[in-house]
């Protein structure tokens, strides 16, 4: 198997209301089976999920869970939060609206549109994936930078996905020694998020990579990778 990853260039600073699926059609050449990878980033900005922090009152927590940083931008998570996990001020880990566990409820300053401003995931990023995979005629992932409890550094992961298998069960399989798989289930989603990171870059400025090569069509969602809460062991 040749697994190829194609970045998609020429795509201008994405800003609210632009129409997304038209940018990305008209700088990439689609064949059938593709997987398009885009960074969560363009795909928040063209939704309008932007905060200017001129516009946010800090609250009192907010204000406590800051130490040095900007309670606005505290205030901000917050708000975005469904649930603490965990602080060390300033850091918040936090389950976001969509079950997804991560720092500052996803939301972030880097690559914002200007200063005092920043992005916060979109509102259903599986509906997200859907609308461009509609669009486009090919399998979407929606991507995001996640650190990993217990591992240094960030890898991207799928938070909204379309028109492919999210999580590949492979449980009643048998291996190469014929041994039955019990509990294995692949996290093929997050796998291509995490091969385009390395071509997109955190500052190439390459918002969506093209995978090539790989049969992963189906109906998941990256609702299907959120651990339930009854196997959840941390919380």
């Amino acid at each position: 198997m040749t697994i190829t990853l194609i970045p998609v260039k020429g795509i201008p600073e994405v800003r609210e209301g632009d129409d997304l699926a038209s940018l990305l059609q008209a700088a990439a050449d689609f064949e059938a089976g593709d997987i398009l990878v885009v960074a969560q980033k363009v795909v928040s900005k063209a939704e309008g999920r932007v905060v200017g922090l001129d516009d946010v009152e800090a609250s009192e927590e907010a204000r406590e869970l800051a130490a040095d940083h900007d309670p606005r931008e505290l205030e901000v998570i917050l708000g975005e939060a469904a649930r603490i996990v965990r602080t060390r001020p300033p850091l918040v880990i936090a389950e976001t609206r969509h079950g997804f566990v991560c720092a500052s409820a996803g939301v972030d300053h880097s690559n914002a549109p200007g200063p005092n401003t920043v992005v916060l995931l979109p509102v259903d990023p599986d509906a997200s994936a859907r609308r461009l995979a509609d669009r486009l005629g090919v399998a979407v992932i929606v991507s995001d930078s996640f650190g990993r409890p217990f591992r240094q550094g960030t890898t991207d992961v799928a938070i909204g996905v379309a028109g492919l298998t999210a999580l590949l069960d492979l449980r009643g399989v048998r291996d190469s020694a014929g041994y039955e798989l019990r509990t294995t289930m692949i996290a093929v989603a997050d796998e291509i998020a995490g091969a385009a990171e390395l071509v997109m870059g955190k500052t190439a400025g390459i918002p969506a990579v093209i995978v090539r090569g790989l049969d992963l069509r189906g109906d998941g969602g990256a609702s299907d990778l959120v651990m339930p809460a009854e196997r959840d062991l941390f919380r």
